[in-house]
């Protein structure tokens, strides 16, 4: 690797954001057209780790595909038009919504070949969703040079594959594998990679779920090289009005104070935590509602029973709504629900906190989901802004703010710890150093690989590439990590306390991130799967380790 080739991708990466900021402020744009091409080779010539072998015109690639398909609506493969709007009233509609199965945000299937996806979450869900629809329509365009001749004229195998995706009925085994090895030839994959792509997008209702995606996908491409339907990306005129105006996140944070007036904590010292919505209830809460007495050596065995049993989980939210936590389910567009925690009401005697007695009755958890990209300034700034009660302005009593979020890691391996010292913010001259409260020796003992330095914050994950990431990683940067939100959270922490004077600038800060993913690692990449039970152990760590330093502060 050498130093031109990172400069190289980071240039693409820099054309890639501008060309989706005009195709944005544009309006929309065909992907088979002249700026979708241009979109379509600037993310060919970056080759992301995550899209595996999107370069490679002779195979399909699998788990990318799964990947995206796992944050896009279900059905996006069988629509030519992509409609990206704001929310603009469809939720009072007789449309059904649809909720990807790993990204919080809604869509609308408006009719057979549109789909509407909402976007509430600013500008890097748009980039999100654009780069994503980009490797999909670079697939399924291989998908149709495989199996159609240079006029668009179907051959053998997609005939077959046709009548096959089309039928309603499940397929007898001899049928599947006949199909399967069509797909084997069509994708470029062996057999076997088939099988099991084929069982990853199985459905109890529908078990031939993918042999029909790789239809679908190849049927629009097939539409629209015949140019009998063009594929077409629409934003909507009132999205980009909204987008960089704080319309949600100023919602968001207004019932959250709203909730704090209405409780009489306008005055409580408060500690805020980016975070999960499990750990900290959890940790708090779990021994106490499931009758079972706390002990070090079983702490671990019962947070991974209360992450694979939902009903448990649901018991101890319940015994926390009765013992001092409100919750806050978000309706303002946001996405970002909120737990608020009394601490003044909870019993900690059977909890890992039971040794802990420094805890002051005006203290106030407030811990709220993950935010996405630059959507995290935008919460965090308006979340630091001054409270207004009959028209005077009080600032929030902050004592403290807590980021715990899973990040890619450089320099270890999935369920890995990462404390950053400052944030680096890819793609521009931003960078900011903190004083991370947290530290390596908190996790001394503990039998899990932790690692301190500086964190890049990138523009999304789907755009990153071995070049630019070993650039930041082996030359004086030291990187150890990336992630999304780190700069944007840090950014909008400084403005309120540096400048703004919305807080008080000794506001203690403590980041840590486990290792969800290593980009750097073939087969570790985010497209490789979850942490599953191996991410328990970091979260439980990180939390329990930033709600002991909240409660054995003496200086609150």
């Amino acid at each position: 690797m050498t130093i031109s080739k990172a400069r190289e991708s980071t240039d693409i990466i820099e054309r890639l954001y501008i060309t989706m900021r005009h195709l944005f402020n544009r309006g929309g744009f065909k992907p088979s057209g002249t700026s979708g091409i241009e979109l379509r080779n600037y993310l060919l010539k970056l080759n992301p780790e995550i899209y595996g072998t999107l370069a490679e015109p002779e195979k399909v690639e699998l788990n990318g595909l799964i990947y995206v398909l796992d944050r896009l609506p279900k059905g996006i493969e069988e629509c030519s038009y992509i409609y990206l709007s704001s929310n603009e009233g469809l939720d009072k509609s007789t449309f059904e919504p649809i909720y990807p199965k790993k990204r919080r945000r809604t869509c609308y299937r408006i009719d057979d070949h549109q789909m509407n996806i909402e976007v509430l979450l600013g500008r890097s869900e748009i980039y999100d969703i654009l780069t994503h629809l980009t490797f999909l329509y670079n697939e399924a365009d291989k998908i149709r040079k495989k199996t159609h001749d240079f006029k668009g004229k179907a051959g053998r195998i997609w005939k077959s594959i046709e009548k096959i995706a089309l039928n309603q009925e499940p397929l007898e085994r001899i049928e599947r594998e006949i199909v399967l090895a069509h797909l084997s030839t069509i994708l470029g994959r062996s057999f076997n990679e088939i099988v099991q792509t084929y069982n990853s997008f199985s459905e109890i209702n529908d078990p031939d779920r993918f042999i029909k995606v790789i239809y679908h996908l190849g049927n629009v491409s097939k539409n629209d090289f015949n140019n009998t339907r063009k594929r077409e990306i629409f934003f909507s005129s009132i999205l980009k009005e909204r987008v960089g105006h704080h319309l949600f996140g100023e919602r968001w944070a207004l019932n959250l104070k709203k909730t704090l007036i209405s409780n009489n904590f306008i005055n409580k010292k408060i500690h805020i935590i980016s975070s999960n919505m499990h750990s900290v209830c959890n940790m708090l809460y779990a021994h106490e509602a499931l009758n079972k007495k706390y002990d070090l050596s079983n702490e671990l065995k019962l947070y991974e029973e209360l992450s694979k049993n939902f009903n448990l989980v649901s018991k101890v939210n319940e015994h926390a709504k009765e013992h001092g936590m409100i919750y806050i389910h978000d309706d303002s567009g946001s996405n970002i629900d909120v737990q608020i925690f009394d601490l003044s009401k909870i019993n900690l005697d059977n909890s890992p906190f039971k040794n802990l007695k420094n805890l002051n009755s005006d203290d106030l958890l407030i811990v709220f989901d993950y935010a996405f990209g630059e959507q995290a300034f935008e919460i965090m700034d308006e979340l630091l802004r001054p409270l207004e009660i009959n028209n005077e302005k009080k600032n929030l009593n902050v004592k403290s703010i807590s980021i715990l979020g899973k990040a890619g890691i450089l320099v270890g391996n999935k369920g890995d710890i990462m404390i950053p010292n400052a944030h680096i913010f890819e793609g521009t001259a931003d960078n900011y150093p903190l004083h991370n409260e947290l530290s390596i020796s908190d996790f001394d003992g503990y039998n899990v690989q932790t690692y301190k330095g500086a964190m890049i914050t990138v523009l999304g994950t789907s755009l990153q590439n071995k070049d630019v990431l070993t650039y930041f990683m082996d030359t004086s940067w030291k990187a150890i990590g990336l992630e999304m939100e780190g700069a944007h959270y840090q950014k909008a922490i400084q403005v309120a306390s540096k400048i703004r004077n919305h807080i008080n600038k000794n506001v203690k800060l403590r980041y840590a991130y486990y290792a969800s993913d290593n980009p750097l690692e073939t087969g570790s990449t985010l497209a490789s799967g979850g942490l599953g039970l191996t991410g328990v152990k970091p979260t439980y760590l990180i939390t329990k380790k930033i709600l002991e330093q909240i409660f054995s502060d003496k200086n609150l």
